[in-house]
């Protein structure tokens, strides 16, 4: 340790007090390890404050010693975001003490949130308030909503209500000077010039550290429906999802695809999962239609609904969950998956969108090329059929040798990046880009577009503390 790292180390004591600074190996070990294993660094210590006023006399002081800031949430990103580098040298900035709701505000549908609250937590607030905040995640039992913020989290609902930036109506927000930007307002009409906190929704703490949010809440749900259905192939899917949408008012919330190699390992490797229909499908779709009103009677909605698609062929076969422990049961299937394919052994991974309309005719080319081209990978692609979103990843074949599968993941991830975007769509549909996806952001971003990301960082962090080497080049 440098007698300049020391002197921060000090300084930030003074700050925090001995116990908001974390420095010995042991207890540092768990902010330094990204939550898929990819990224292991080092860190000058690792810093928890309480206040708001304690992030922005951090953040002060890093800048004015040039120390690199890295935020930190639950640790549930996918691309390496929330890891420091293997310098040493920049200091971790855990949010997880700044953990209180500050209001909730039923009447006006919102609540105000410290950006350390854990998402679940703030889903069973709104619940108790009579109220529902969409935004639902398999990690909302860990994950933080300032991480859900910072990198723009979808999940299972936007088809429905939107990305995580389409729920917040106000934020607050600790620049790398330490200035606190206080936009918490939580009015739905507000046209005072430029919009300064969206910047900040999926910059993934490259210009500021979010401190917290007023979130848009909605009216209680009070009559869901679940169902599993096979269907013959992808174009069924989409024309099922689109007579969802025409019979329940648009009131469908969840539309995933699921390939049966899904259903296969999540039966295999996840305790307490089961198939959920009597006969092997090649794809499968799990929905959900919810209403506010209990009287709607959304299970008689979608029973009519897959009969008729039944009879009409678009659907083979169908199982509507009946009470609760059948819905749970349901979404434990969708969401082992990706728990299912770690068990199975190395796998690579595609956080990719495409128009939803040209979804089939994409997974034609991509799984072609798979077959012709990745000869010790299988083809596991799910996820949000709804909203054009797939988790296009292949897992090593048996009998693979997994470090050179693991070796060919640039040219796979090349081939399959190229066609998504010959199709119009994205790389990184819910993801973010992190430490793991930046070079694909330079290759594919509209060169434009990149100038003024990187115009917009300088002019925010013009000492580049923030997150380094994260989305854009240190």
């Amino acid at each position: 340790m440098t007698p300049a790292g020391e002197e921060l180390r000090a300084r930030l004591r003074e700050i925090l007090g001995a116990e908001g600074v974390l420095t010995t190996a042991a207890d540092c070990a768990p902010y330094l390890t990204d939550h898929r294993q990819l990224y292991h660094g080092a860190a000058l210590a690792v810093a928890r404050p309480r206040t708001v006023a304690q992030v922005s006399q951090v953040l002060a002081c890093c800048n004015a010693a040039r120390v690199g800031v890295v935020p930190h949430g639950g640790n549930t990103g996918y691309c390496g975001g929330a890891t420091p580098d293997e310098s040493g040298r920049q200091l971790v900035l855990s949010l997880q003490r700044l953990n209180r709701i500050r209001s909730l505000d039923a009447a006006n549908y919102s609540l105000v949130a410290d950006a350390g609250c854990i998402l679940g937590q703030l889903q069973q607030a709104a619940e108790d308030a009579e109220r529902y905040l969409p935004l639902t995640l398999g990690s909302q039992g860990s994950c933080q909503i300032g991480g859900n913020l910072s990198t723009n989290a979808g999940g299972t609902s936007v088809l429905r209500y939107g990305m995580a930036r389409d729920l917040v109506l106000g934020l607050e927000v600790v620049l790398p000077d330490g200035r606190v930007l206080d936009a918490l307002s939580a009015l739905r009409k507000d046209n005072t010039g430029y919009d300064i906190k969206s910047l900040f929704l999926g910059a993934e703490g490259t210009l500021g550290v979010i401190t917290a949010a007023t979130l848009k809440l909605f009216p209680k749900v009070r009559d869901v429906a679940t169902a599993f259905a096979a269907v013959a192939d992808v174009p069924a899917a989409l024309a099922l999802l689109a007579r969802l949408r025409e019979a329940s008012s648009d009131r469908v919330s969840s539309f995933e695809l699921i390939p049966r190699i899904a259903v296969e390992l999540t039966t295999r490797h996840i305790a307490h999962v089961t198939d959920p229909l009597d006969r092997a499908h090649d794809w499968y779709v799990l929905c959900e239609v919810a209403s506010s009103h209990a009287a709607d009677v959304m299970e008689e909605l979608l029973g009519n609904a897959l009969g008729a698609a039944l009879a009409d062929g678009l659907v083979l076969d169908a199982a509507v969950a009946r009470n609760e422990r059948e819905r749970a049961a349901l979404w434990r299937l969708r969401e082992s998956i990706p728990e299912a394919q770690r068990k199975d052994g190395a796998s690579l991974k595609h956080d990719i969108a495409v128009p939803v309309a040209a979804l089939p005719d994409f997974l034609v080319r991509a799984s072609s090329w798979v077959s012709a081209n990745a000869l010790q990978g299988r083809l596991v692609a799910y996820g949000h059929l709804g909203d054009g979103n797939l988790h296009f990843n292949l897992n090593a074949a048996p009998g693979a040798d997994a470090r050179r599968f693991l070796a060919d993941a640039p040219r796979v991830g090349r081939a399959i990046h190229d066609l998504v975007r010959e199709f119009g769509g994205s790389f990184s549909a819910e993801h973010g880009i992190g430490r793991l996806k930046v070079e694909e952001l330079e290759r594919y971003a509209d060169a434009v577009e990149l100038d003024l990301m990187r115009a917009v960082k300088s002019a925010f962090d013009p000492h580049g503390i923030m997150n380094p080497g994260k989305v854009l080049r240190a």
